[in-house]
């Protein structure tokens, strides 16, 4: 049980009338679990797990709703969720250039992603007769900055 107030804990002023025009733009109801939710992908600056997303909320919040925010966030295109090789779907904000239409990275130690705005992804593989493609998705594997691990020294003799 947490004991502050969403309303202490908020991450800022701005932030959170960001996270409101965001939803009020949409001609849907603002609620706390929308604001909540929003804010923790805001400020993230990658994409985060739903264990993550519950984890950073500041508000009486349980599982479930965070499910519920995150599907409808990904359904009016406010976030967008990511596939992690570990069968883990990651969330992140959905800025208004990328639309799906960029690629990530992903940390092959920390599983850690992040959206790569400068990649283009306009590949148009050719299908088979009768197949339709509904996207692509291009993903660059590697370590981060944090997991890789400098070249070991070689000692000259």
């Amino acid at each position: 049980m947490r004991a502050a107030t969403p309303e202490s804990r908020r991450s800022s002023p701005a932030a959170v009338s960001a996270a409101e025009e965001l939803i009020r733009a949409t001609g849907a109801r603002v609620t706390q679990g929308r604001i909540l939710v929003l804010e923790v992908l805001q400020a993230a600056g990658r994409a985060l797990t739903h264990h993550e997303i519950e984890a950073a909320v500041t508000g009486p919040l349980d599982r479930v709703t965070v499910y519920r925010v995150l599907d409808w966030l990904t359904r009016q295109q406010i976030a967008h969720k990511i596939p992690g090789d570990d069968r883990v779907w990651r969330f992140t904000i959905a800025g208004q250039k990328q639309a799906h239409h960029h690629a990530h990275f992903q940390c092959t130690d920390c599983s850690q992603v992040i959206c790569l705005d400068d990649v283009p992804t306009t590949l148009r593989p050719r299908l088979p007769a009768g197949y339709r493609s509904a996207g692509v998705e291009v993903t660059v594997k590697g370590q981060c900055k944090a997991c890789v691990r400098p070249a070991p020294r070689r000692v000259r003799r």
